[in-house]
């Protein structure tokens, strides 16, 4: 199962989350949002970390021009879009993306299931929440291409394995306080996940 650690704010957290063995991390390009991060910021901690890790930039109600120039002057290699998504919108973008589905009832989990898409719990606020999806939605069908994300934490990603998921996103389940990682967490996060 891969792992992203997601609302990435320092350098320091970022390498923790390397060196314990996350696949990717988040950096939030919300302003609303409490673990938002400024471009120039994101791009110092991203231009000092080692290859081969996926670098994500989250965008709300964004349009593909500014998306597309933030993720490449911060480096980001990914973009994770928290908004409903045309196929128009999708083809005009240059970076590679990921849509997010926040689910409300059990139909929605279905959309996008030709292609890898993130499913979190819906919640009136975007990212890092700490809100729970019904896991039992996920019991017949195939979740090889979604990354689940809400309400994760080091006790209860275990779980998971069962279902087969291609990854899973972390936030607030691994915070020591707000927009500050827990090591320990962290850790724990990773080695209960793979």
């Amino acid at each position: 199962m891969r792992i992203k650690i997601c609302g990435i704010t320092s350098y320091k957290d970022a390498m923790i989350a390397i060196n314990t063995g996350a696949d990717a991390l988040g950096f939030v390009f919300y302003e609303k949002s409490p673990r938002y991060i400024t471009p120039q910021k994101a791009k110092e901690i991203i231009s000092s970390l080692p290859p081969f890790i996926e670098k994500v930039a989250l965008f709300v109600n964004e349009d593909a021009k500014t998306i597309d120039k933030t993720c490449h002057e911060v480096g980001a290699t990914l973009a994770q879009l928290h908004f409903e998504v045309s196929d128009e919108f999708s083809a005009s973008l240059k970076t590679p993306h990921i849509k997010v589905i926040r689910a409300k009832k059990a139909d929605d989990i279905l959309k996008y299931s030709h292609e890898y898409r993130l499913i979190d719990a819906y919640c009136d606020v975007f990212g890092g929440s700490g809100k729970r999806i019904n896991i039992e939605w996920f019991k017949e069908i195939d979740c090889s291409k979604i990354i689940l994300a809400g309400g994760l934490t080091p006790d209860n990603v275990n779980a998971l394995k069962e279902y087969g998921f291609y990854g899973v996103d972390v936030s607030s389940g691994v915070e020591k306080e707000l927009r500050i990682k827990d090591e320990k967490k962290v850790k724990e996060f990773i080695l209960n996940a793979k």
